[in-house]
């Protein structure tokens, strides 16, 4: 093998090899399950969202709260969430400190799994998310990702979710 063979061969090596790098971080900004950290918000250290949840149901089963990119390709989109945090449920007001990548336009989605089962029970779970926009028939509890951004800078955003039950 020449010396410019080799050269050539270590660089196409050295550039995939980059190219992987590069690759691990857009798909590390995905999928991330974290702990509820309050003092992360208290603390005003951001970007993040400190969000309150009302009207809470009951004390059973699990909340889940997950933020998503406020676009189309991500919003409500399997696997397309930011951070999530999972917390058993409280009946009433919980609050939750939900870190996000860089300041930018985001959604929050909330989840009552009331009966823990993974599983989403129209009859009985219940949801929520940013903006409080209004559920129908037609939209099938998927309002569109302009009716539920909201922007985010390098602080702390303070927002309010109600949730509904059927």
């Amino acid at each position: 093998m020449t010396s410019t063979t080799s050269r050539l061969s270590i660089s196409t090596v050295a550039l995939g090899a980059l190219a992987m790098s590069l690759a691990v971080p857009a798909q590390a900004q995905y999928r991330q399950t974290i702990g509820n950290n309050l003092n992360q918000c208290r603390s005003g250290d951001g970007p993040a969202v400190l969000v309150t949840v009302d009207g809470i149901k009951e004390s059973r089963g699990k909340i889940r709260v997950q933020s998503y990119r406020a676009t189309a390709a991500d919003w409500l989109k399997k696997g397309r969430w930011i951070n999530r945090i999972e917390a058993s449920a409280r009946a009433g007001t919980m609050t939750f400190c939900v870190p996000v990548p860089a300041a930018g336009s985001y959604g929050i989605a909330v989840r009552h799994d009331l009966n823990g089962n993974g599983d989403t029970d129209l009859s009985s779970d219940g949801g929520g998310m940013s903006n409080n926009p209004s559920i129908n028939i037609f939209n099938l509890g998927k309002p569109s990702h302009t009716k539920t951004a909201f922007a985010v800078g390098s602080g702390v955003k303070s927002i309010r979710i109600g949730m509904r039950y059927m």
